[in-house]
């Protein structure tokens, strides 16, 4: 009886261990911590790291770079204590409390069960002001590579500048966001919307309304250097970021920034996501829409044409895009034409200037897709007038403007692609446009083809541009297909592989994920990048061979992360 009654007590206090709460060490200053990185963003292209841990306040421990700081002299290394130290109070300050007012909190405790997150600094290449790595909130059993943390990556060059606490803001709403989309709605956020979100935190908090080295005058300067990128098709390029932020900012303007939360704490992703908060709030215009409407504005940006034409906020009133300058002769009859692509949300803006007489510009698109082209003339008093080509069912119109040269001194022409099938995002659509002018009004007249190209040349133009497309999308299969070839000596992926990454290795992983059929991966892209589409992709892969690669781990659902249980099951197929 006595020994029953011992082992009663002992399983009585294993359970009480059993089901207390797993209390977390916390770190200690001074404490050194072998740390992943990610090499794509490292100045000397390392993927590990000592790093000791410098400040600690109540929201943060601040890591640092061991063989950076030990490179450094003492008045050097005092400065940039103070820098981390004001760093530290204004995100426990500002940055914290506002932004997770705004959009929610990160997962918290979170993996490493510490309330604290954690800012490792080391030296990165110039232009990434941080990053932030979603593999670090996986185990190592996913990710034998993650630091099992709540943390960010932020660069060292930028310690002591005005905008490190724009930066530390924007790396921490990506920290947000994955517990909002990935962990409590289980979808992964589109990389465009996850940066716009990100790009307006420092708005937000007010860092953008002052100062010449604010994020947002350095995303216009950005935005100007090449305005016709598509930014929901994603390039991580400074370009593509100055496009985001300047919509993102009309966005807000126009829509407030319930729009960004809602969209957020939604299971939609991307454009979907946007258009269920707009109506949600009760807008009748959708994504489509405020993308015309924004590829206007940024032209003009006057209010009294239309209260959808402008900025609202003070640090853009200013603001005006420089179009592509198209220059006609100013004696005599002139033509100018251009054959282009563009992609679905990508502005396009030419402007005309010179000549003498009557202007008409003639348009026609590719007949796979529905253009509209607004167009804005200005006089010389600098008054704006805007109008809208009148496009057929063959997306063919053409427009006259009377007294170009003397009382209308420029026109502009914005070919925006209106579709709302978020789908089909990378094809490109050609265009052309032909800009004449005449002399005079009575050799405009009588046929309306005097002094222009025939119509049916036009057409004939676009018909041979759709055709130089479909055979360079032939060239491009075929070269696919040797690449495919080529690829056979990738016998095994050898590395853990997630999203955000650009390598070689990924476009291995798209090549084998491209040879599984349309159920698996439609899109059949190879670019080397692991976004959206790939990662979804595995997904599919994983719950496809859940018995092999999922419940071994205990899971149910795929990840998208391409760790060892993954790259075993692919190797063994690859091999095959």
């Amino acid at each position: 009886m006595k020994n029953r009654f011992k082992t009663i007590k002992i399983l009585f206090i294993g359970m009480v261990f059993l089901f207390l709460p797993i209390v977390a060490k916390a770190d200690y200053g001074g404490q050194t911590n072998r740390f992943f990185i990610d090499s794509s963003y490292d100045l000397n292209g390392r993927q590990e790291l000592d790093a000791t841990l410098l400040r600690i306040t109540s929201k943060v421990y601040f890591y640092i770079d061991d063989a950076w700081w030990n490179s450094l002299g003492q008045s050097e290394t005092s400065m940039l204590k103070l820098a981390i130290q004001k760093l530290g109070e204004e995100f426990d300050g500002k940055i914290y409390p506002e932004l997770t007012a705004t959009f929610g909190s990160e997962w918290k405790p979170g993996i490493d069960g510490d309330e604290k997150i954690t800012v490792l600094i080391h030296p990165m290449v110039s232009q990434a002001g941080g990053y932030f790595n979603s593999g670090d909130e996986y185990s190592t059993a996913l990710n034998p590579k993650s630091n099992k943390r709540e943390m960010v990556y932020f660069n060292s060059q930028y310690l002591n500048s005005d905008l490190a606490k724009s930066f530390l803001a924007h790396e921490f709403v990506h920290l947000i966001t994955f517990n909002q989309k990935n962990r409590l709605r289980g979808v992964q956020e589109e990389i465009w919307l996850n940066e716009a979100r990100a790009e307006y935190a420092p708005t937000l908090l007010g860092y953008d309304s002052v100062g010449t080295d604010s994020n947002l005058n350095r995303r216009i300067r950005d935005f100007l250097r090449d305005p016709s990128v598509s930014f929901v098709d994603w390039e991580n390029k400074r370009e593509t970021y100055g496009a985001l932020n300047l919509f993102t900012q009309y966005l807000v303007d126009h829509y407030g920034a319930g729009i960004l939360i809602n969209s957020l704490k939604s299971s939609f992703t991307g454009v979907n996501s946007l258009n269920f908060a707009l109506l949600n709030k009760g807008f009748y215009q959708d994504f489509d829409q405020i993308f015309k409407d924004w590829s206007i504005a940024v032209l003009i940006n006057d209010c009294s044409i239309g209260d959808k034409y402008c900025y609202l906020g003070s640090s853009l009133k200013n603001f005006r895009l420089i179009p592509s300058i198209n220059f006609l002769p100013l004696t005599g009859e002139s033509r100018l034409s251009l054959s282009e692509t563009t992609k679905k949300w990508s502005g396009n803006w030419y402007k005309f200037i010179g000549g003498w007489g009557n202007l008409k510009i003639e348009f026609v698109g590719s007949s796979g897709v529905n253009f509209e082209v607004p167009y804005v003339s200005q006089d010389l008093a600098g008054n704006q007038s805007l109008g809208f080509f009148q496009l057929d069912d063959y997306q063919k119109g053409e427009v006259y403007i009377s007294d170009f040269g003397r009382n209308i001194t420029s026109v502009v022409i914005i070919p925006l692609i209106q579709d709302d099938n978020v789908k089909n995002i990378k094809t490109l659509y050609p265009f052309f446009w032909q800009a004449s002018t005449e002399e005079s009004q009575a050799d405009q007249g009588s046929s309306g083809q005097s002094g222009s190209q025939n119509i049916q040349d036009v057409l004939d133009k676009i018909s041979v541009l759709e055709k130089q497309l479909a055979s360079l999308r032939v060239e491009l299969q075929i070269l696919l297909s040797a690449e495919m070839d080529s690829a056979k000596s990738c016998q095994s992926l050898n590395q853990n592989l997630s999203f955000g990454i650009r390598n070689n290795s990924v476009s291995c992983l798209q090549e084998f994920l491209k040879s599984q059929g349309d159920d698996i991966y439609p899109e059949k892209l190879v670019t080397g990048f692991f976004g959206n589409l790939t990662q979804q992709a595995i997904i599919r892969f994983q719950e496809k061979y859940a018995s092999e690669i999922l419940t071994p781990l205990g899971l149910e659902k795929g990840t998208g992360f391409v760790g060892p249980s993954t790259r075993v099951k692919i190797n063994s197929m690859l091999q095959k």
